[in-house]
């Protein structure tokens, strides 16, 4: 594996521009990788597109319903039966059907405490905002503060620091879920 360093740009012109002065500066081109980071969540990391398989934070979905829908159901069925006189002997089956209803609705405002840490899944992506990404391998360690003063200088901000590969322009184990090391 390799050291990359890595810096976002805000225009494609500046990709171009930050290509070019990397290669002008020594570093091989083939191990320069230019490319759109996309917002967090829309990563397509999954078969079915997104970051994670299961939402980490729905895990108490189906029992938070299962429970807010049994205990609607019972209040709504004393409720059906006590107006059976007036709507019949369906009263507390409705009751209880829109009970069940109501109940695993509010259900789900009782299943996660606000601001309560997801547990699983991946780790929220605050420190990689969405946009173009300009970054360069070397193996070399002496070059590590020369491709951070070149990025830094072109604009770049968010610089990053990373083990991985690039070949041929493409970094191949690029992870945009990961948290980044930032260079500050």
């Amino acid at each position: 594996m390799s050291t990359i360093i890595a810096g976002h740009f805000q225009l494609q012109d500046d990709v171009e521009r930050a290509r070019r002065a990397l290669v002008d500066a020594g570093f091989s081109s083939e191990r320069i990788s230019g490319f759109y980071l996309s917002q967090p969540g829309q990563h397509d990391l999954t078969p079915i597109g997104g970051d994670n398989i299961h939402s980490p934070g729905a895990k108490e979905s189906p029992t938070g319903v299962a429970e807010g829908a049994g205990a609607g159901a019972a209040v709504g069925i004393v409720a059906g039966a006590m107006t059976a006189p007036v709507t019949g002997p369906l009263g507390p089956v409705v009751g209880g059907l829109v009970g069940a209803h109501v109940g695993s609705l509010f259900s789900f405002s009782k299943m996660k405490d606000a601001g309560e840490r997801e547990q699983g899944g991946r780790a929220p992506l605050e420190n990689r905002p969405a946009g173009m990404l300009v970054a360069v391998a070397f193996d070399d360690p002496g070059l590590e503060q020369r491709a951070v003063d070149l990025l830094r200088d072109l604009g770049a901000h968010h610089i990053e620091r990373a083990k991985g590969n690039i070949v041929d322009g493409d970094w191949a184990d690029f992870d945009p879920a990961s948290i980044p090391d930032i260079i500050h």
